[in-house]
């Protein structure tokens, strides 16, 4: 038996609970994992309050990343006793996902755990962090390098704002951060942020074209902020977008793309082919370093406090992010 949160639907209602499970219950899948950690994230809230319809079949247990130790293994890929990491590939919306004290799915979604990192702070990292990664590494293939001219991060207090200022520092770049808060000027700047850029100044419709501010750019924000981040691009530069905390929209002119010559990559943490996470782990593994990520922090809790917390966390009253002890 194990213990789990599970989604159940009555009547159009969501309704999240902690439940005991057998083993048996597990899905499908070539590798069992013991979890150790799991983190609780906005479309965690979001499936457990039934705030959007994320989740698609039922019963589910929600968690969209873990962090543990094989128990049993067909893919000879993977062994028991190996640590792994998974991200994304759907869990928590079409298959078991984290918040849970087993797991089963397919080997081709795990990755082997980076020595780096024990698995509580691979979850301090999560998939925010991880995508955070995808960005850099998208900037760099576009050949942004830190001699071209500064990164302008969007929504840098948050998840993938925090580590991709802290990483883009380690790996030399000089780092505007754009925030809605100014008391997290010193906390920015101590992860390596040059200068801070009021977010109000890149929220409101803009022009086509504005002055040629930053080299490159990484947004998790959406709608006009990314507009106005794409027209303050340098000639040639690249804009990362990963996220939409502002909106879908995106309400720009072509005039970046066709008169600079600006690129705009889209990031995909969900479906993200093995190998480029395996470098975007590596990237982490390699320049985030410990007292970064003990700078960025995390609250733990209980598997017992995340329905509760997934509420708060929608109603914008938790800081931070969250990691989930399954076993406590």
């Amino acid at each position: 038996m194990f213990s789990a949160i599970v989604i159940d639907k009555t009547d159009g209602q969501y309704k999240a609970s902690l439940q005991s499970l057998d083993e048996s219950a597990l899905p499908e899948g070539q590798v069992t994992v013991r979890i150790d950690y799991s983190t609780l994230n906005f479309k965690d809230g979001l499936a457990m309050t039934g705030k959007s319809p994320v989740v698609r079949q039922f019963p589910m247990v929600p968690g969209i990343d873990f962090a543990g130790t094989v128990t049993d293994s067909s893919d000879p890929n993977f062994k028991s006793g190996q640590k792994v990491v998974l991200n994304g590939w759907g869990l928590g919306e079409v298959h078991w996902g984290g918040l849970a004290q087993q797991a089963r799915v397919k080997g081709d979604w795990l990755i082997p755990l980076p020595e780096a990192f024990s698995t509580q702070q691979a979850m301090m990292i999560g998939t925010a962090g991880y995508t955070a990664a995808l960005c850099v590494r998208a900037l760099q293939r576009q050949g942004v390098t830190p001699d071209k001219g500064p990164i302008l991060v969007t929504g840098a207090a948050g998840g993938v704002g925090s580590v991709s200022v802290a990483l883009l520092h380690a790996l030399g770049y000089t780092v505007m951060a754009s925030t809605g808060r100014p008391q997290e000027e010193s906390y920015l700047k101590a992860l390596g942020a040059s200068e801070i850029v009021d977010r109000n100044t890149l929220s409101e419709p803009g022009k086509p074209l504005g002055k040629e501010r930053w080299a490159g750019a990484i947004d998790s924000v959406g709608s006009h902020t990314l507009a106005n981040v794409c027209a303050g691009t340098q000639y040639l530069g690249a804009v990362a977008a990963c996220g939409l905390a502002q909106g879908m929209d995106f309400p720009a002119s072509v005039a970046p793309f066709i008169l600079r010559g600006v690129q705009l990559i889209g990031v995909d943490s969900v479906h993200c082919p093995k190998p480029e996470r395996l470098a975007a782990w590596d990237l982490l593994a390699k320049h985030l370093s410990i007292e970064a990520l003990e700078r960025i922090g995390a609250s733990t809790i209980t598997l017992s406090q995340a329905i509760d917390q997934a509420g708060q966390l929608l109603e914008g009253k938790v800081r931070g992010r969250i990691v989930v002890d399954v076993n406590a």
